[in-house]
């Protein structure tokens, strides 16, 4: 089977300001990949992510590296040996996913090996870094949502958390402070993470600095997200986190990370799938991945301005699949 693939770059602004301790994003810039063979049309999205030095423009141009070999042998374990992990691979191996569905007439839940389609989940959704009275305000407004991700820095956390804590005194809580802690300052803030009824510390340390979590007891359970990208990585973090965020993006599509979820239960971890801030188009194998998820963080969408048309929908902390598009029969 021969195929065509085409790629190209979409920037999607964001309704408000989002805040990390690295830094605030008004935008997200992805990258899209079409892949047509026997008529119809496999789509995917990947979000290039400068931490992990990737920008749009070295995305498509891997891209384009791989093009030929991937029209003339549209396979996705055949991706896996083309190019490394991260968005390039992601996006196309998910337009790869999308494509098999529709050619077979049948939806990916059916290629994965799901009874059913995927349903609506559960999703934390996101309070941004701000000074804590704003973090109050905006926890409040979410109050009714049964999961909230509350991101800090090393700049008096437990402050931000306790705020989030008295908006939302009945949501779970996930704490990210995005690698901006030392292990420290995770030690000394471990009982009041406790007292406040942190349910998940999210990559507390930078990446390449964990090891000493191995002589942590926390009272929290951890959760490693930049610590952690590929299947390889799953023993390691099995001794330094109790928990792994397992994100398309990094792993290179669905492909990879159905292997990195089964590796992570294998070694007793919990498991989260979480997402970048990204379109609908995104969430379409993220949310197949995340049926079975212990934490689910896939608001992405959440915070554009507007997303494509017939998209996921978020209601009281929820994620509706789309009724069509990514991954369902023609």
């Amino acid at each position: 089977m021969l195929a065509r693939l085409a790629a190209h770059g979409e920037r999607w602004p964001l309704a408000r300001p989002f805040r990390i301790a690295r830094g605030m994003r008004t935008a997200a810039e992805c990258i899209v990949v079409e892949i047509e063979a026997d008529g119809v049309t496999g789509r995917g999205e990947g979000l290039p992510y400068a931490r992990y030095g990737e920008t749009v423009d070295d995305a498509l141009a891997r891209i384009r590296s791989v093009a030929e070999a991937v029209e003339r042998e549209p396979d996705r374990q055949a991706l896996r040996g083309l190019m490394p992990a991260g968005a390039a691979r992601n996006a196309l191996d998910a337009a790869l996913w999308d494509l098999e569905a529709k050619r077979r007439g049948v939806g990916v839940q059916a290629l994965v090996g799901a009874a059913a389609a995927p349903g609506p989940l559960p999703t934390a959704l996101t309070v941004s870094l701000d000074e804590p009275s704003l973090m109050r305000e905006a926890a409040g407004r979410l109050s009714d949502a049964p999961l909230l991700k509350i991101k800090v820095d090393e700049k008096n956390p437990e402050a931000a958390v306790r705020a989030v804590r008295e908006a939302a005194p009945d949501s779970r809580l996930i704490v990210d402070p995005n690698e901006s802690w030392t292990a420290d300052i995770l030690a000394r803030l471990m009982p009041a993470m406790a007292e406040l009824k942190v349910d998940l510390i999210e990559q507390p340390v930078p990446a390449g600095e964990d090891e000493a979590l191995e002589r942590l007891k926390p009272l929290v359970p951890l959760c490693a997200d930049e610590s952690a990208h590929v299947s390889a990585d799953v023993e390691t973090v099995a001794r330094r986190y109790q928990a792994v965020n397992i994100k398309l993006d990094k792993t290179g599509g669905l492909t990879e990370a159905l292997e990195m979820k089964t590796a992570a239960r294998s070694c007793g971890l919990m498991v989260m799938v979480g997402c970048m801030i990204s379109t609908s188009l995104s969430m379409g194998p993220a949310i197949h991945l995340a049926q079975d998820a212990d934490f689910v963080d896939l608001d992405g969408p959440w915070w554009l301005a507007f997303d494509r048309l017939d998209g996921v929908s978020f209601e009281s902390g929820r994620i509706h699949p789309a009724a069509r598009g990514w991954g369902s029969a023609l």
